[in-house]
């Protein structure tokens, strides 16, 4: 019968022990004065900035085209324009950008067994900055 015991009614002592007093927070006045004088400055960032820059390109050549000529490489949404990437860049991090090239990455065709397919292509932008900026990229 213990199967069916969950089922049962419970007994009204059972009821009372079971509710949760509220629990209160005390709060010092003082704590309320320092929290109210200090206001952080959030940054916000145009929501174009998000929709076109999409992440960081981290390869061999990228790497190397960082060090070497402080340019960096970014996939990008394909409906984005230069002028919307150096913007963005300009926006999220910061730096000041010099000049945006742009170049359509073409899918490439995958075989697997018979079945053949592509791989979807993407934009990038190489992205110029002034000899003096820099941008931290941490790999995703």
């Amino acid at each position: 019968m213990s199967i069916l015991d969950r089922f049962r009614k419970q007994k009204p002592e059972q009821k009372k022990e079971e509710i949760k007093k509220p629990s209160v927070k005390v709060v010092r006045k003082e704590e309320k004065t320092v929290t109210a004088t200090k206001k952080v400055a959030k940054k916000e960032f145009s929501e174009t900035a998000f929709r076109n820059l999409k992440h960081p390109l981290i390869t061999e050549k990228a790497t190397i085209l960082t060090t070497e000529k402080n340019q960096y490489v970014f996939a990008v949404a394909p409906q984005a324009g230069k002028i919307e990437i150096k913007k963005a860049i300009q926006d999220l991090y910061g730096v000041k950008v010099q000049k945006v090239n742009i170049i359509n990455v073409s899918g490439k065709k995958r075989r697997l067994g018979r079945h053949e397919g592509w791989h979807s292509g993407y934009k990038k932008a190489i992205v110029f900055l002034a000899p003096e900026e820099k941008i931290e990229i941490i790999a995703r």
